[in-house]
């Protein structure tokens, strides 16, 4: 049985375009998309790298 993913926009995309990054997690896997590109590419990083990826941005 396969289980779609819940993507959640950024707080920081507005609603009129522009740099829109979604993300979907799983507990093995954090998936990232553009939004304006629902069926476009997915860029799939294990959850620790997500971590360190975004503790860097702060």
């Amino acid at each position: 049985m396969s289980t779609a993913l819940e993507w959640f926009k950024s707080s920081y995309s507005s609603e009129q375009g522009g740099a829109c990054v979604e993300v979907a997690t799983h507990p093995t896997a954090v998936h990232v998309r553009d939004s304006k590109i629902p069926d476009g590419p997915t860029l799939t990083l294990a959850p620790t790298t997500w971590a360190n990826f975004t503790k860097a941005l702060t």
